[in-house]
């Protein structure tokens, strides 16, 4: 899936010269977090969200450290602190370092952009002008579209084994030949030895997600590696 496909377009903006207050209010009218911020030929400029207006001066909130924290900041970061506390401009407070992707760009790119940068939100970019804007909730949108429809298929007992056995030998969580696999009409058996106990779900979700699968019994123990090492 790529981000065109969950995007939400057209965007809604807000000028670098609008006021903090209309930010705000623009935000809350909206019930969204951050606004891309784009000059009137449409081209982005910056990113304004809540985070930018926790340490303002008509909240009282502005950032204050004891005196030798405060004679190790420099001149300039003491300056930028000082803007952001009490500028009135969104281009005073915005963030004009902004993450951004194509269209094209797949949504596991999309997340890892979001976690890499601990951010809540993605402008989507042609251009240089904002086409459309990817936030968490697109994403979690995204898990209630229609999955594409698979045409039925007869699967016996022994390929869903097979396939089950292939999906844990591919996880560097599950040690070599510690987990057996029987499957009987649909219903999967699992047993032998895990290490840890977050191993137990894990295996199960494995198994749950092959096709064919009817339920999953858990024969499973959990076994303390220093045991199984002293016996072998």
């Amino acid at each position: 899936m790529q981000a065109e496909t969950i995007m939400t377009s057209p965007v809604v903006g807000i000028a670098p010269s609008a006021s903090v207050a209309e930010a705000a209010q623009l935000m809350l009218s909206k019930r969204i977090s951050g606004l891309p911020v784009i000059r009137g030929d449409g081209v982005l400029v910056g990113m304004v969200s809540e985070g930018d207006f926790l340490r303002r001066g008509e909240l009282g909130t502005e950032r204050k450290r004891s005196r030798w924290l405060e004679f190790l900041v420099s001149p300039g970061k003491a300056a930028d602190e000082y803007v952001r506390a009490n500028g009135r401009r969104v281009e005073e407070v915005m963030s004009d370092d902004v993450v951004t992707a194509t269209r094209n760009v797949s949504l596991a790119e999309i997340v890892e952009l979001m976690a890499r940068h601990r951010i809540k939100r993605i402008p989507i970019v042609e251009a240089g002008r904002v086409v459309g804007i990817i936030a968490r909730s697109d994403l979690l949108r995204a898990l209630l579209l229609p999955q594409p429809a698979v045409a039925p298929m007869s699967v016996d007992d022994e390929q869903m084994r097979q396939t089950i056995l292939a999906e844990l030998a591919a996880q560097k969580w599950v040690a070599k030949d510690m987990i057996n696999v029987i499957v009987d009409k649909g219903v999967v058996k699992l047993s032998g030895a895990i290490f840890d106990e977050r191993e137990r779900q894990a295996a199960i979700v494995a198994a749950e997600n092959v096709a064919g699968v009817k339920a999953v019994k858990d024969d499973l123990f959990c076994a303390d590696p220093l045991s199984v090492i002293l016996v072998s």
